[in-house]
């Protein structure tokens, strides 16, 4: 299974929603993002998903700044 194979899996989330947001992310961004801004993506797919709902869905701020910065860029790119 290649690397983003298995980032794609872990894109995986028991809500649809998440799913489609960070599978398209992946799909469009993802290769141009810094190192950096690719250790926070995975850092964010570590949370639990109503967590991750809080910060997409309803303005909740990561405490990370490195994941706050990732949050933006993923809501931007929709």
């Amino acid at each position: 299974m290649s690397d983003k194979s298995k980032l794609l899996w872990r894109c995986r989330r028991g809500v649809k929603e998440l799913d489609v947001l960070f599978t398209r992310f992946v799909d469009t961004s993802y290769d141009a993002l810094s190192a950096a801004e690719k250790e926070a993506f995975n850092k964010l797919l570590e949370i639990e998903d109503p967590e991750i709902l809080g910060f997409m869905l309803y303005g909740d701020i990561p405490k990370d700044q490195n994941v706050a910065r990732i949050v933006e860029k993923i809501c931007t790119d929709l």
